[in-house]
């Protein structure tokens, strides 16, 4: 609607995660560092942060640095039992038809593996949202599966993400044997101030547009509102951009952010 006004060949604050519009904030750069550094040495990552923080979007940003040698699985609902849990995997990595018993499930899962193994590939399983795995039994499957391994190297990369109550949840002592088997973890902090400027302009720099659409008083808003999560930035800046639109405006300016936290406000 509004993308020709502002000369845009796109929409630039969409909701999808979008690794074209990923911005690498000094945070989400070491994040994608870590997690690939963790994935090429077939580690357990321990990926979490707030939602909308963007660590979705960096799980596509890893499949698009990763070669050819790595198969990347995406797990997006987490709340299985440890056999709907093996089962779901089994499918992904290729097995036709899944047995129905978890220990002829293994079987066909480690036997998979090692056929990856021989074709010089790493099978990388990313489970999203991994806070709403429901049974402790499951994450000791997730851990088991670090199990399969070879004299010099495991046959599977593992990464768990997830809100901050996911890595409260692996503090408990009955995860212990699970912690021990994380080789790397990081915690995605929300944007700053200056960050969510450079955000704003990237994202419509992306876009085809030009950068400085926003006003300084604008973006204060926006990162008053936000606390510097991209979902909730995009989500305001969208917003924002339509209501420009609407003013016959060039710039988002204070008053349009004014009637646009009257809008959201009014939402709750």
């Amino acid at each position: 609607m509004y993308e020709t006004y502002f000369g845009l060949k796109e929409r630039p604050f969409s909701k999808t995660p979008d690794p074209r519009f990923l911005f690498l904030s000094r945070g989400h750069r070491e994040a994608l560092a870590r997690m690939q550094y963790a994935v090429e040495e077939r580690d357990l990552v321990l990926l979490t942060g707030e939602i909308g923080c963007g660590k979705t979007t960096l799980s596509r940003a890893l499949m698009d640095v990763l070669d050819d040698s790595f198969k990347v699985v995406c797990l997006i609902n987490p709340r299985l039992t440890p056999l709907e849990f093996l089962s779901s995997l089994a499918r992904h990595l290729g097995v036709v038809d899944p047995a129905r018993f978890k220990v002829d499930v293994l079987e066909q899962i480690g036997k998979i593996l090692f056929e990856y193994y021989e074709n010089g590939k790493t099978p990388v399983v990313v489970i999203d949202e991994a806070q709403l795995v429901p049974h402790k039994e499951t994450f000791d499957e997730i851990r088991l599966l670090t199990n399969f391994q070879l004299d010099d190297r495991n046959l599977i990369s593992i990464v768990l993400m997830g809100q901050p109550e996911l890595k409260r949840r692996l503090k408990h002592r009955a995860y212990e044997p699970l912690r021990q088997r994380i080789g790397m973890q990081y915690n995605l902090k929300p944007l700053n101030l200056e960050e969510t400027v450079e955000y704003l302009d990237f994202r419509i720099l992306k876009a085809g547009g030009r950068p400085g659409l926003f006003s300084a008083a604008a973006v204060a808003t926006i990162f008053a509102y936000s606390t510097g999560i991209p979902r909730m930035i995009n989500h305001a800046a969208s917003l924002a951009l339509l209501e420009c639109f609407g003013r016959g405006e060039d710039m988002v300016g204070e008053a349009v952010m004014e009637a646009v936290m009257l809008e959201l406000d009014g939402c709750w």
